[in-house]
């Protein structure tokens, strides 16, 4: 939870607002989760599988136990309830059950006074091992006899989407490659922790940093075998998320130790352990062929793509449905055949990342469309704009577009996006930086550009709803707003909006936002891209009912007509008023709202096709590079975006979300990969998996609209994964237009870049 040093004064809607607790994190004050304390804690800690696949013979735990300080050792047979557990399915055992299926598995867990007690425990435990050949290719997990990695099978889905006439070969011109995204890491500063401990009731209580408070209790009650309401999950203070803290990662461990123990316990993972102790994005491999008239419209669009879900599901079917629907990108085709496997292998589990599953295929689609636009002569800007989605048009699932699509307007607005300064004066921005490899000699600019697509939401007909708890009492010095919900704040802002609302639907200065916990019904995931539309339109529920209440007291109280609410006083025609704090006398107002979004439904199973989406969330990029081609060195000069919003209620978080999530777009196109070698990694720490730093971020150029949804509150949009979305696949269009050659996958390394120059050179020799 966060803990401010002073308080801060939020303004309503539409206006810039400090966070309540930048200060606190920018000095240090912020108690994060790994900061949790508790008298008489004890400290937890995992032993984890060295194979990425093996049998378990035999686990000793004796030595272990008779260690100093040792308190507990825990086996799966410790589990008291479920022994399995899960996101969309129970199939990821608490601890390792009878066999181990990726490097990084737990097996047994310990608590002791001390985290050094605890960690020396870990190598008493004896287990005897029987190493199996593991599946770390996901094509090969696919073939006919491949050994099984799961009892529920490889195949965790295989998501359709046909629309027209989806195996017509018709088109003046047709393109096809297969394009490769690598394994990209949340990369959250916050490493995963907790803190458990029993309640008096007979229950247990974790504080932890996850994004769905109420899906991680019903899968602690579930394995601790308790009635859900004798647990209760309090959301710990997050140091990023970015879809990692959607799976349990300790919490599970920690409350286990905690009930067999009596005490508090603590777990807090290795910048190591972190890396296989939370999902990373799919990497994908993506087969895709687009058929154009000459006069650059599409006609049919196929794809066959196949993600790597790594040992368990975590979210691998819904990224799987994603990657399907978004496939085709924000284009109208008529003619559509994408097939999505989302596959079991022995590698890390793969899940929730921004993006989920659009940010893939958007390389693929808009690769294509830039090949495509090479092949008819077109512009690659114009070549889109003449296929873009327009209001009232349909999706590749068969969804009818609402409200105003900005899509042409994003194009126009990149075309005419100023260029940055034509040369690099200083050594620091030029490829290779500090190492000084070059002084301009043999660097060649490129400019490229790419549009993305996606929902926010949850998907696929799902009934999404937010809770949220708004009392409006007599304080001490004024009346008070208590804003009450489970809503994860993982930087996003939910926690200053739900207090921009509150101001600006009571006229009160006094809000006071109160901690997040399962005391209150569920606000779904801080996930989809959903947050400020849900739980920020349960919050406004919640005070519009608590305004007729207490204009209802008003009215009871004498004033009468039409009533307004501002400066504390409820006002009458006329020029009468009622203070709020004198209306507050007979006691608070308080209302509990669940807000829904539309009504969705789900997409057919064989086709794909229905009206699976809320709405949905358009963007552009457009990036400048440098590239040192002889060497295979970048430099982002300028990156350039535009993006609907729908409203942004806090114009400079928004902004910040998006300068953000383009940096996560340009580190999955030019040096973020997790190296996997038999399904080890190979570079678990920041100083081996590389993510951008300031020196490697350009000036972010962010051109907002505003088109409100026509169903959602306020009419806001998601803002926080559409940009990295397309900020990748700009980068790395920019790259090939620097060099001449294309680029099939990402990240692109230098010696990628290297040989596509020798092989445009050996083109150039042989014609």
């Amino acid at each position: 939870m966060s803990t401010a040093t002073t308080p801060v004064v939020i303004p309503g809607i539409g206006a810039d607002a400090q966070r309540p607790d930048g200060v606190a994190k920018v000095s240090g004050d912020f108690a994060y989760a790994s900061d949790l304390w508790m008298p008489d804690l004890l400290w937890g800690a995992t032993l984890r599988s060295p194979h990425p696949r093996a049998r378990i013979r035999r686990i000793d735990i004796a030595g272990a136990l008779r260690h100093a300080g040792v308190r507990a050792v825990l086996t799966i047979d410790d589990v008291p309830g479920r022994r399995t557990f899960g996101l969309l399915m129970p199939d990821q055992p608490v601890l390792a059950d009878a066999e181990v299926r990726y490097v990084g598995e737990p097996v047994a867990i310990v608590a002791a006074d001390h985290m050094d007690q605890a960690r020396a425990a870990l190598e008493q435990i004896l287990v005897d091992y029987e190493p199996l050949e593991p599946v770390v290719d996901p094509m090969s997990a696919m073939a006919p006899g491949a050994s099984v990695v799961h009892p529920a099978g490889n195949l965790l889905r295989h998501f359709r989407l046909r629309r027209g006439q989806h195996g017509r070969d018709d088109g003046d011109v047709v393109v096809r490659s297969v394009y490769t995204v690598g394994t990209q890491d949340q990369a959250a500063l916050g490493l995963e922790s907790s803190l458990a401990f029993p309640t008096r009731d007979g229950g247990i209580e974790v504080q932890a940093p996850t994004q769905w408070a109420h899906e991680d209790r019903a899968q602690l009650a579930a394995s601790l075998a308790l009635p859900i309401e004798r647990v209760t999950v309090v959301v710990a203070g997050i140091g990023g998320a970015f879809g990692a803290r959607e799976d349990l990662s300790v919490q599970l461990h920690c409350a286990l130790l905690a009930r067999a123990t009596g005490r508090p316990v603590k777990m807090v993972l290795s910048r190591e352990e972190s890396f296989v102790g939370h999902v990373h994005r799919h990497p994908a491999r993506m087969e895709y062929e687009h058929r154009a008239t000459r006069a650059g419209r599409l006609t049919a669009v196929r794809a066959r793509i196949v993600l790597d879900g790594g040992a368990y599901a975590s979210t691998s079917p819904k990224v799987a449905g994603n990657a399907g629907a978004f496939a085709t990108g924000p284009y109208a085709v008529d003619h559509v055949q994408v097939d999505v496997f989302a596959v079991r292998t022995n590698n890390p589990p793969n899940g929730a990342m921004r993006g989920f599953g659009a940010t893939q295929v958007c390389f693929g689609h808009e690769a294509q469309m830039n090949r495509l636009a090479g092949e008819l002569g077109i512009d690659p800007l114009e070549l889109r704009r003449r296929n873009a989605l327009r209001s009232g048009d349909v999706t590749a699932t068969g969804q009818t577009l609402r409200g105003v699509v900005a899509v042409t307007e994003i194009v126009d607005r990149l075309a005419t996006m100023p260029p940055p300064a034509a040369t690099t004066v200083s050594a620091l921005r030029r490829p290779g930086g500090t190492g000084n490899t070059t002084r301009g000699e043999g660097v060649v600019r490129g400019i490229g550009y790419a549009l993305g697509m996606k929902a926010f939401c949850f998907t696929e007909g799902f009934d999404d709803t937010a809770e949220a708890r708004v009392t409006l009492r007599a304080g001490e010095q004024g009346p008070v707003v208590e804003v009450r919900s489970a809503a994860s704040e993982v930087g996003q802002g939910i926690s200053t909006v739900q207090v921009q609302i509150a101001r600006s639907e009571l006229a009160l200065a006094t809000v006071v936002l109160l901690p997040a916990d399962t005391t209150v019904g569920s606000a779904g995931s801080s996930s989809a891209s959903r947050q400020t539309a849900m739980t920020g339109g349960a919050v406004r529920d919640a005070c519009i009912a608590v305004r007729r209440q207490l204009f209802a007291r008003a009215k009871s109280a004498g004033l009468t007509g039409h009533l307004t609410l501002d400066a504390a006083r409820v006002h009458a025609e006329g020029g009468t008023h009622l203070s709020v704090q004198a209306l507050l006398e007979e006691g608070p107002i308080e209302h509990t709202a669940v807000h829904r979004h539309r009504e969705t439904t789900p997409l057919d199973p064989a086709t794909g096709q229905g009206d699976g989406f809320v709405s949905f969330m358009f963007v552009g990029h457009r990036a400048v590079v440098d590239v040192d081609a002889e060497l295979g060195l970048v430099r982002v000069v300028d990156l350039g975006t535009v993006q609907d919003v729908g409203l942004a209620l806090n114009p400079q978080a928004v902004e910040g979300q998006i300068e953000g999530g383009s940096a996560q777009g340009l580190g999955l196109a030019l040096m973020e990969e997790v190296q996997l070698d038999e399904g080890r990694v190979r570079n678990a720490s920041f100083t081996d998996y590389l993510i951008p730093t300031a020196m490697d971020m350009p000036r972010v150029r962010s051109v907002i609209l505003e088109h409100p949804d026509p169903d959602a509150a306020y009419g806001v949009k998601g803002a926080g994964e559409p940009p990295t979305i397309s900020s990748g696949p700009a980068v790395v269009a920019a790259v090939e237009q620097a060099i001449g050659h294309p680029l099939p996958q990402v990240p692109v390394r230098p010696e990628h870049i290297v040989a596509a120059r020798l092989a445009t050179a050996g083109d150039r020799l042989t014609r």
